[in-house]
């Protein structure tokens, strides 16, 4: 479902996001849309990440200790490095 709606830019922005939009072979609405659906995600993921900040967890390190483990592993079982699927 879409909704109309009446929105104002400045004359620069609105010519940048109808260059954009050609480029991408896209009408000016669904690259507004994208680019707005866009913006949003990233408020969210940020809003996230400040509260993963703030909880004090350190994803990144457990990521890369669980990667460290699985080479581990992987050298123990197979005496190499991780085998392509």
């Amino acid at each position: 479902m879409t909704a109309k709606v009446t929105l104002s830019f400045a004359d620069e922005t609105i010519a940048d996001a109808r260059r954009f939009a050609k480029r991408e072979g896209l009408s000016l609405s669904a690259w507004m849309d994208q680019a707005a659906r866009e913006k949003a995600l990233r408020e969210v993921f940020a809003a996230h990440a400040a509260a993963v900040g703030r909880a004090g967890l350190d994803l990144e390190s457990a990521a890369l200790a669980d990667a460290q483990e699985v080479g581990m592993v992987d050298d123990l079982l197979f005496g190499g490095p991780p085998r392509a699927a």
